[in-house]
């Protein structure tokens, strides 16, 4: 059952068209991923499904009869007076209603005119047996309960649920936004990238979710492993083009290289046939010409005929522009990190007990644990910011630390981004406006202030800032997060080629396979070391 179509959708926002002519019907119960490059139009296309654009030039968008749907934007805007709980609580509202008219009709049937009447009496009862119907459906007295589980079951602490929205992070605020849309379970959830932020626990959770879900899901997401994991088809938006593909993303990406394949190859050949027949025509025009013989210029315009019709095999587009990213690194010290009986407490609670771990030369080292665990607190105290209680953390006479923040803190947001790498790299204007053109930066992107960037050209901006640092041991807090799937496998590679060390905190589990030896673990204020990526973990605890 088809219960959105669209049907020769144009979208022009400003000076840019975004897609044109675009098709896409959305079935019942398919889990589809929607991927494409930073900037392709994927949110767009979801405020497009939701009407806060209109479709240009005649297109339009069809929705079954009776279709909900329910969508997260990628900042959701919630009341930030509320707590976390009472802001999930409030997502379906319908909740409190339905119980203050039951509390009404229960008070009317102790009124004499109700119990005195009998036709009043009865629409009363009816009317009340509805209600609870409606009530235990929509959750009854156990919907708190199964609000609080959601929350925590999504990577809220108990502890968070009663802050105010005001306080907590962006993550946080998206993990409310979801539960809101789970507790209404609309026939259609539209989700642009909820795992964002999500610890491992939470992003396992809302796999579960997507594939259990009774209705349909779109989710947006660079999250290779879940798009793995949760999904049964692919929507990929190219170049104002959509490509529906069934089957997880590793399918998709190996169907497209052999389409790619086969059409360069058809393109190829057709090529052939074509300048072979203009040839041809060519001759036979210029010896009918010559020659004075009308058969031979009627052969030639036959032959011209034929080729118009030709339906032809478009060329295919060469591999799209990559970021150019090439850690420079350098030997330095052997032994790059040293924690000696590290431990830190905030108040009662405490972090760390007793840590020791060290860290060589060449490793690539992934960081994991819940959030809340501590691995943000353990970087801050590597990176000086945050002193321990006791033990003592060394690092090499010959190290130089680079660190990339998951918040992007160290951007100054007011600063233009062609000053910032500027004043990193030392450098003049016009060789820094060139040095950001291999990140993908426009000429008008340049000379933007950073807080007026996306989240992907942030990140693609700290990158560069890191490249500028020389640095040989890496920090990087959750490089991936806001890049799209092409620039966090050019990370990989320039991870793969670094000739120094890095400590790399992720919940992206295909990165984490992609890029690690080894993970630490931090459980219970402890470090448990792990031999190989993600899956690897997986196995050995599953043994």
């Amino acid at each position: 059952m088809i219960q959105i179509q669209l049907s020769n959708i144009t979208l022009v926002l400003g000076a840019r068209r975004i897609f044109e002519n675009l098709n896409w019907e959305i079935q019942h119960r398919q889990k589809i991923g929607l991927v494409g490059a930073n900037g392709a139009g994927k949110s767009s296309l979801f405020k497009m499904i939701e009407g806060e654009h209109s479709p240009e030039m005649g297109g339009t968008i069809t929705r079954a009869r009776l279709i909900t749907t329910g969508y997260l934007p990628q900042h959701p805007e919630l009341d930030s007076s509320l707590t976390a709980f009472d802001a999930a609580l409030a997502g379906n509202p319908r909740v409190a209603e339905v119980h203050a008219e039951m509390e009404r009709v229960e008070n009317s049937l102790g009124d004499p005119e109700v119990y005195g009447d009998g036709k009043k009496l009865q629409r009363a009862l009816e009317q009340q047996h509805k209600l609870i119907d409606e009530y235990y459906a929509l959750g009854g007295d156990s919907y708190p309960a199964r609000v609080r589980e959601l929350l925590l079951g999504l990577g809220l602490a108990q502890s968070e649920l009663t802050k105010p929205m005001s306080v907590l992070s962006g993550g946080q605020k998206k993990l409310i936004g979801l539960a809101r849309l789970l507790i209404i379970h609309p026939d259609i959830l539209l989700l642009d990238e909820p795992d964002n932020h999500l610890d491992l626990p939470g992003k396992m959770y809302l796999e579960k979710l997507i594939r259990e879900y009774d209705g349909t899901v779109v989710i947006i997401s660079h999250d290779r492993y879940l798009l793995d994991a949760a999904v049964t088809h692919i929507a990929e938006l190219e170049d104002g083009k959509l490509t529906l593909f069934e089957g997880d993303y590793t399918s998709f990406m190996a169907d497209k290289e052999m389409r790619m394949a086969r059409q360069e190859e058809m393109f190829r050949a057709q090529q052939h046939t074509i300048n072979r027949l203009e040839a041809a025509i060519k001759r036979l025009a210029i010896w009918g010409k010559v020659y004075d013989n009308e058969d031979l210029a009627r052969k030639s315009k036959t032959m011209q005929k034929r080729l118009d019709k030709m339906e032809k095999v478009e060329k295919p587009i060469a591999e799209r522009k990559r970021m150019d990213l090439r850690l420079n690194g350098w030997r330095g010290s052997n032994k790059v990190l040293e924690l000696e009986g590290l431990s830190k407490s905030f108040g009662e609670k405490r972090v760390f007990k007793n840590l020791n771990e060290t860290i060589w030369h060449g490793e690539r080292v992934g960081l994991i644990g819940a959030n809340g665990a501590g691995k943000s607190v353990l970087l801050r105290m590597i990176l000086g910011r945050e002193q321990p209680d006791s033990g003592e953390i060394k690092i090499g006479p010959s190290v130089s630390t680079g660190h990339y923040a998951q918040e992007h803190e160290t951007l100054d947001f007011n600063q233009t981004v062609v000053d910032a790498v500027r004043y990193a790299g030392e450098m003049s204007e016009s060789r820094a406006t060139a040095f950001l053109l291999h990140y993908l930066f426009t000429y008008k992107q340049v000379s933007q202030k950073i807080g007026e960037l996306s989240g992907g050209e942030r990140s693609r901006l700290q990158l560069a800032l890191v490249v500028l640092s020389g640095a040989n041991f890496l920090l990087l807090d959750e490089p991936t997060n806001n890049l799209d799937i092409a620039s966090a496998e050019v990370l990989e590679q320039a991870l793969e080629d670094f000739e120094g060390t890095a400590l790399i905190i992720s919940h992206d589990r295909y990165f984490l396979d992609q890029t690690v030896e080894r993970l630490l673990v931090i459980e219970d204020g402890k470090l448990k070391e792990y031999h190989g990526g993600y899956s690897d973990y997986l196995e050995t605890k599953g043994k």
